[in-house]
């Protein structure tokens, strides 16, 4: 397993038996810093205040929580009452991801599947490395199917590079590995197509001025971050190629939850006939909902809106107050785009319209 490689986000400890490690996404691209989860608390708050986040990584962190809560049982055993006690916990750490509760349902169910007398932290530690596997290669099948895309819109104007936005974080740090919304692109990169990415700096919280820009520039991917509302005037200008982003939560009728700002990303893509593609893995399908008004949309603390971090003149990083001090303000985390403003869909299975019929063709036996 490539666990510490750091195109993965999280992993188990290499020599410490009960101890996962992940990167603190907080503090990124200014500080890289590695954090030790020792206990399925630690794994929930780090879900919980976005030290780990983007729905395929939550995913995994579900996982590797339940281990934890294996590896932490009290002196009774790991008992049923106690996973599942600890795997309403994880559950409920964030409403909007599928991936969560999709995760943590499945180490609950090994559990099960594995009789009290035999090993169940080992059951968890090789469920939650499964989980973690899988993820990446969806991503990286993701990718592939992608690149067919990309590589569509260069061949008919080989001269020019595509120029592709993006919106939020949907790489390999909220994703596992190679990420979904940029796995077409780091494939694209790979393939020697000129790819340019408009990264939007995704308020609240910056994340892709913070953390799509740093992957990219890690990676060697001319991107330049636009203020979020730029991305209309560039797609009037025709500045655009195609859009591509990620998803917390898809319905089975194709309606997208992602971060806060994709739908009006949306809306200016269709209004000027550029491509909206969303990048996922089937684990962040849900089966159960058929449409959008379903989707839990999280509110988060009113302060991320409030205030923004950076590095000042002395390197130093800062916290700093923008509105005024009394005014009041509201964090949606994420909102919805309908299935209609969709080009289509990413998968590892291919790509397919956003709609029930499309999603059953590629996945028939979900």
């Amino acid at each position: 397993m490539s666990g510490t490689s750091l195109t993965r986000p999280i992993w188990p400890h290499p020599t410490r038996e009960g101890v996962v490690q992940v990167i603190d996404q907080r503090l990124l691209p200014h500080t890289l810093k590695i954090l030790d989860l020792h206990t399925v608390e630690d794994a929930i708050e780090a879900i919980r205040t976005l030290t780990v986040r983007g729905a395929p990584l939550i995913g995994a962190s579900a996982a590797w929580a339940m281990y934890l809560a294996a590896c932490t049982a009290p002196e009774g055993g790991i008992t049923d009452a106690w996973m599942e006690d600890c795997c309403e916990r994880i559950k409920a750490a964030r409403p909007t991801a599928v991936n969560l509760a999709w995760a943590a349902d499945l180490l609950m169910e090994k559990v099960r599947l594995t009789p009290a007398n035999e090993n169940r932290i080992q059951a968890m530690y090789a469920e939650a490395a499964m989980i973690t596997d899988a993820e990446a290669s969806r991503c990286q099948a993701i990718g592939e199917h992608g690149l067919c895309l990309i590589r569509s819109i260069y061949d008919k104007r080989p001269q020019k590079p595509v120029h592709i936005l993006t919106h939020c974080n949907a790489g390999w740090l909220a994703c596992v590995e190679y990420g979904t919304a940029t796995a077409p692109i780091y494939a694209a990169h790979r393939a020697g197509i000129p790819v340019h990415v408009w990264v939007d700096e995704t308020r609240p919280l910056n994340q892709g001025a913070r953390l799509t820009a740093w992957e990219l520039g890690q990676a060697g991917v001319p991107h330049t971050v636009i203020a979020d509302n730029t991305g209309g005037h560039l797609m009037q200008r025709g500045e655009v190629d195609m859009v591509i982003v990620g998803t917390d939560r898809t319905t089975y009728t194709g309606d997208v939850a992602n971060k806060i700002g994709t739908y009006l990303k949306a809306l200016a893509a269709k209004d000027n006939n550029v491509p909206f593609y969303v990048a996922l893995p089937s684990s962040t399908i849900d089966w159960k909902m058929k449409t959008g008004a379903e989707i839990p949309i999280e509110t988060r603390n009113p302060d991320e809106v409030r205030y923004v971090q950076g590095k000042d003149g002395d390197g130093k990083i800062q916290r700093v107050l923008v509105p005024p001090e009394d005014s009041p303000a509201l964090d949606f985390a994420f909102d919805v785009t309908p299935a209609r403003l969709v080009t289509g869909l990413i998968t590892e299975k291919g790509v397919c319209s956003a709609s029930e019929e499309g999603i059953r063709s590629l996945f028939p036996s979900l």
